[in-house]
Formats: structure tokens, C-alpha cells, sequence
């Protein structure tokens, strides 16, 4: 009983650490003109020396020698960056804290087909892993349930709120399906025959193929107005039948997207797939197909013993040369606020630096149905935005200095940067 007691006291204190203290920005309250930067606008190329305003929140004007409006702040940003803000993919910030704690977790539902549930609803706001996040630049992350099957609804959230509903910028952009493996797993921690694998893997085709047909006659209940009852489940799955809603497909291999590339065309679905680390071996047919793709594996090992050992780093180059249509993502938590280094990481193997730029501002809004406020230094656009003192893409240069959602200007500071500051001084 007193090992108990003295276990619970520690998961206490642990959680009441995991919290940031941290306050949310307040509304712009007065024209902030930056002056002489090099803006990376993502949609009119680099600019330099240029000024850009904004007000109330959101871009006003971008030129040179632009007039100070009455009451304005103005910076000179002479010799920095000013970069839309990063918006990360796949992501499961706020949903989980510290692995090795369950009481920290929320990121899976139970259960193989749960289309019902939302990302954000348990969102955690006061983690302390969102502050390290947006130290690197990231102001948007897409949160996405986990789960076998089916898992669920993901949302688009700024990540400087007090609750996911003033966090919201899009809630329940899509519902997120794991592929059904196509394979069999030869690994040592594997306990079943390969005729056990290829049983649950066809098990779990048919279960994904009953789930849409199960919906679909929903779906076509309800337009009738023969509905005896409301059913969760398919009440999240209505807009894939209508368009309103988009279909995120989670496939790695070369099979598994050629599967969900015929059944989504079949279904007509608005979709978009996620993971794509085969995606390489398939550029022309995705390209053909306009398939928008989120690539996730930028930093991963080959998957194969005859691919190269760049093949990982080389992928979003193959895409583009190829004409696909695709963002880069960093699947996870703590380690999202790297996705401005993957990026950059592709450039080094032969991506262009607008379009890796591009790959985790511009393409993520567009997939998230949010370009027309996020994305790109435009007039218009929300003031969403990052100045650095050096390249943002690059993890040795680059400097974070500032950070604005929506024109809010966010504290950048956090964990990491305490406990550096700390050892710092250590004799």
C-alpha cells in the first residue's frame, strides 16, 4: 500500500508539470509595420527590403516605403526572415504529454471503426510540449486521432489558445483511415503464421469496405428521410458522400496506395494521402491521378535493403519532379518542431527551397481547405507569421526571434529553452 501511495504521488507531481504557465497572446491592439525585411511570401517569391502591415489581425498591405499608419508599432527587421507560419501535419500535439505516463495519453479510442471522435475535444492546451513547438516556428498543427481502422476526425488548430474553441481555425476537417496491411511481417516480435497475417489482413479490407458501404446507406437514409435513429458513427462520415468533408488515407506501401487509389476513385472521395514513404515509386501514377500526397517519413531509414540510404531525404525532390502535388509532414508530438528541418533537409538533396517552403505552409493550408487565410504573406491573409534572424529551414542558422498568430504576438518561451538558459551557467 505505501509503494502505492508513493506511486500516485509521483504520477501527481508529474502532471502538475505538465502544464505551461504560459499566456495565451491578446488581440492586436494597435497597426505593427515591419520594415526592410526579406519576406518569403511562398505565392510572389522572395522580397527584400521590404515593409509589410498588418492590422487587427491580419495583412494589409506589403510594398516598399510604406507610410506609418497613426499609432503604429514599427520594427526594422534589416537583415532577418519573415516566413508565413509553419503549419504541421499528422500530428498528435496536446493529445499526448509523457509516454511512459497512461494518465498523459489521449490520442486512441478504443475500438476498430470510431469515425466519431474528434482530435480536438481532447486537445490539451496547457502542454508543455506546444511551447517547443512553436519556438521553431510552427503556429498551426493538424491534430489527429490514432486508433486501428478507422480512427477518427482530425482538426486544424492554432497552437496559442486557452481552449480548442479559440484555438479552432477548421474543426473536423476530414476523417483518417489506416490502411489495412497488404503484407506480411517477418519480424522477430511477430507471433503469428503468415497465414494468420494474410487472414486479418483481408479481415480488415472487408471490415474498412462494409464500414463505407454501412455509411453510404446513411447517407442515402438520410437525404430520404427515412432515418429511424442517429448513429454517431456515420453522422461523422456524411461529408465524404456530399464533398464536405475530405478522406485521409494513412498507406506506406507501394500496394496499399494502388488499393486506396482504386477504392477512393470508386467512392468518388475527396481524399488526400498521408505517410506516402513509397510514394517515390509511384511519383507518375500519383502525379496522373492529381493524388495530393503528405509525406512523412522525411527523416526515416530505407525500408528496403536494396534502397539507398538518402532514399528517405531524396523523396520530396522525386515528387516534384515529378509534377505531384504534396506537403511534408513530421508525424508525432515533441519532435514536430523539427518539421522546418526536414524541409530543409530536402532542399539539401535536391528540393527547391520555394517549394520546401511551400511543403509546410502553403500545400498543408490548401489540403486543410484554409488558403485562403493561412499559408502565404498576402494582403488579405491572416497575420499569421515568423521573423527569424536566419534561414528557418535551416537548424544551424536559423534564429526565431518573433512569432505572430493572427497578429497576436506569442511568447516563445519554454522548457527547452529554460533548462538550456539553466545549464548554461552550470560551472
Amino acid at each position: 500500500m505505501k509503494k502505492l501511495l508513493t506511486a500516485v504521488a509521483a504520477a501527481t507531481v508529474t502532471l502538475s508539470v505538465a502544464a505551461h504557465d504560459i499566456v495565451p497572446g491578446e488581440a492586436q491592439q494597435q497597426p505593427i509595420l515591419l520594415q526592410n525585411g526579406t519576406l518569403h511570401t511562398v505565392t510572389n517569391g522572395v522580397q527584400e527590403d521590404t515593409d509589410l502591415l498588418f492590422v487587427d489581425g491580419k495583412i494589409s498591405a506589403i510594398g516598399s516605403d510604406l507610410a506609418v499608419p497613426e499609432g503604429a508599432q514599427v520594427l526594422d527587421l534589416t537583415g532577418k526572415h519573415v516566413y508565413p507560419g509553419v503549419i504541421a501535419l499528422d500530428t498528435t500535439i496536446g493529445l499526448r504529454e509523457i509516454e511512459a505516463v497512461r494518465a498523459t495519453e489521449d490520442a486512441e479510442e478504443v475500438g476498430a471503426v470510431t469515425p466519431e471522435v474528434s482530435g480536438h475535444v481532447a486537445y490539451n492546451p496547457d502542454s508543455e510540449v506546444i511551447p517547443t513547438i512553436r519556438y521553431n516556428g510552427v503556429s498551426h498543427a493538424q491534430i489527429v486521432p490514432q486508433g486501428n481502422l478507422v480512427t477518427g476526425r482530425s482538426s486544424l488548430l492554432q497552437l496559442d489558445g486557452w481552449t480548442y474553441e479559440d484555438a479552432g481555425e477548421r474543426l473536423n476537417v476530414g476523417v483518417h483511415v489506416n490502411w489495412p496491411r497488404v503484407g506480411i511481417n517477418t519480424s522477430w516480435w511477430e507471433r503469428r503464421s503468415p497465414e494468420e497475417q494474410r487472414k486479418a489482413n483481408a479481415e480488415a479490407r472487408k471490415n474498412l469496405e462494409r464500414t463505407f458501404v454501412q455509411a453510404k446507406a446513411y447517407f442515402d437514409a438520410k437525404l430520404a428521410g427515412e432515418l429511424q435513429g442517429t448513429d454517431l458513427r456515420w453522422e461523422a462520415m456524411l461529408g465524404l458522400f456530399d464533398g464536405s468533408s475530405t478522406l485521409f488515407v494513412h498507406a506506406n506501401d507501394k500496394r496499399q496506395i494502388e488499393e486506396a487509389m482504386e477504392l477512393t476513385q470508386e467512392w468518388g472521395f475527396d481524399w488526400v494521402l498521408m505517410g506516402a514513404r513509397d510514394a517515390w515509386r509511384m511519383a507518375d501514377e500519383l502525379a496522373e491521378a492529381e493524388v495530393r500526397v503528405v509525406f512523412g517519413a522525411p527523416f526515416g531509414l530505407p525500408s528496403r535493403h536494396d534502397e539507398g540510404f538518402d532514399q528517405a531525404f531524396s523523396t520530396p525532390a522525386a515528387l516534384a519532379a515529378a509534377g505531384v502535388n504534396f506537403a511534408i509532414s513530421y508525424p508525432g508530438y515533441w519532435d514536430v518542431r523539427n518539421l522546418p528541418f526536414a524541409a530543409g533537409n530536402a532542399v539539401a538533396y535536391g528540393l527547391d527551397r520555394e517549394a520546401a517552403l511551400a511543403a509546410i505552409t502553403l500545400k498543408p493550408a490548401e489540403f486543410l481547405g484554409v488558403a485562403d487565410r493561412l499559408g502565404s504573406l498576402e494582403a488579405g491573409k491572416q497575420a499569421t507569421l515568423v521573423i527569424s534572424a536566419g534561414d528557418l529551414l535551416d537548424p544551424i542558422g536559423q534564429n526565431v526571434e518573433t512569432l505572430f498568430i493572427e497578429g497576436r504576438l506569442v511568447d516563445l518561451n519554454n522548457r527547452h529553452l529554460q533548462l538550456y538558459n539553466k545549464y548554461k551557467q552550470k560551472p
